[in-house]
């Protein structure tokens, strides 16, 4: 036999070997009828909504894969998928089991308020016998709606070690200028990852780690290192406003406790100690809102240094923000105070001294986030020019201490419905 020849007879083995594999998983394999219900029944069974799926479709080649097609959950916003493309392990697949390797998510919809009604818990989170149901998950163009309806869209990718634990993971916001992103990577087999963070022309690295209790429960902790986060930059990553600019450094504390990671998610807590430098800046001008009584604002007001502590917690009718012991400094003035924002709404009060010889003027601010009050007793500002002329100096802190506090007295505050 010729050389030519023998190289056919092989070709033509090897092409009967791959043809017999072929039936061989296509026999395995369900029809596309029988796996769309199949997949309707299972997701059902774990997240305790309908769920309808559009089409899902297997193929042998380039390379083996399951596509699912347009998925959706039956809820007033519902979560959905456009397509989602697993590529199960052969070796499983021949031993009649479902392991997938890896997975390719594009395109999908996350309304917070739509996940917090599944059932997905720790029972939903496992594949009986698999030690790692998924090695690595990428996906883009996924969008998370806040409960207030935000739209953020987010790309990443996922390496998955035993027990759904991320050996590396990031997660970003394309688009974004200047970049926001994460990277978390696991430190050997432990509980506990580096976080690389870039958001607002600055970083906020540190370390994260997970706590199994004796009786299962679930607490993570960890330490970040803001370092020159441009405020009003980082806020806006996530489309949300800032009445101040700079950029802020600290040292940041966080904390949650749960029986699954979306109970983690919802305790979150942090607590920050920020400083922000030179380049602070009020986008509204305090001098106007003091001798105006709050009925002007235009303008801005550049400030030496804001220092404070800003804590947040998520709860299950959102997230509170803290800011307390703030105190800011310029040229012109100096600041003292705290606020409180949840539900979208704002009360804080400040105590502003002008260097011109008004001093200790209460500032209130309150309302919701879109259509912020800003309000300044008159009281206050008798107060001070009474000290003034009584005792300069002294007497102008006195007098509008004391101006504020009668105007407290004379002017309560509407008493809040429940």
């Amino acid at each position: 036999m010729r050389h030519g020849q023998k190289w056919m007879v092989g070709a033509g083995v090897l092409l009967a070997l791959l043809g017999g594999l072929w039936l061989a998983v296509a026999a395995l394999m369900p029809d596309e009828e029988e796996l769309a219900a199949r997949a309707s029944r299972e997701l059902q069974a774990r997240l305790g909504v309908p769920v309808k799926v559009g089409a899902l479709r297997w193929r042998l080649f380039p390379t083996p894969a399951i596509v699912l097609h347009d998925a959706a959950t039956a809820q007033p916003q519902p979560i959905t998928v456009k397509k989602l493309t697993v590529y199960p392990s052969m070796a499983a697949l021949m031993d009649g089991r479902m392991q997938a390797d890896h997975a390719d998510l594009d395109g999908a919809v996350l309304p917070q308020m739509s996940l917090r009604e599944l059932n997905a818990g720790k029972e939903a989170a496992s594949v009986p016998g698999v030690a790692i149901p998924l090695e690595r998950l990428v996906f883009r163009d996924v969008t998370w709606i806040t409960r207030y309806g935000r739209e953020l869209v987010f790309d990443g990718e996922v390496d998955f070690d035993p027990n759904w634990r991320p050996r590396q993971a990031k997660l970003r916001r394309p688009g974004v200028t200047p970049a926001a992103d994460l990277t978390l990577t696991r430190q050997g087999q432990e509980d506990r990852w580096t976080t690389d963070i870039n958001v607002g022309g600055g970083t906020a690295n540190g370390e994260v780690q997970l706590h199994t209790r004796a009786n299962g429960r679930l607490h993570l902790d960890g330490r970040l290192q803001p370092r020159g986060v441009e405020i009003a930059s980082a806020l806006a990553a996530f489309k949300r406003n800032s009445i101040v600019t700079g950029k802020a450094s600290g040292e940041t504390a966080l904390s949650a406790n749960g029986d699954t990671i979306g109970e983690l998610a919802r305790t979150l807590h942090t607590r920050t100690s920020f400083t922000v430098g030179d380049d602070a800046k009020l986008r509204v001008s305090v001098d106007r809102i003091v001798k105006s009584f709050g009925q002007e604002r235009a303008g801005e007001t550049p400030l030496e240094s804001i220092t404070g502590q800003l804590d947040t917690q998520n709860t299950p009718a959102g997230m509170v923000v803290s800011l307390t012991g703030i105190k800011a400094s310029s040229g012109a003035l100096t600041a003292s105070g705290q606020a409180k924002i949840a539900n979208r709404r704002i009360d804080a009060e400040f105590a502003v001294d002008l260097v011109d010889g008004i001093v200790g003027v209460p500032l209130q601010v309150s309302g919701p986030l879109d259509k912020v009050e800003v309000s300044v007793p008159r009281s206050a500002i008798a107060g001070a020019v009474l000290g003034t002329a009584v005792l300069p100096g002294v007497g102008t802190a006195i007098g509008a201490r004391l101006g504020a506090a009668v105007g407290k007295i004379f002017s309560p505050a509407p008493v809040k419905k429940p």
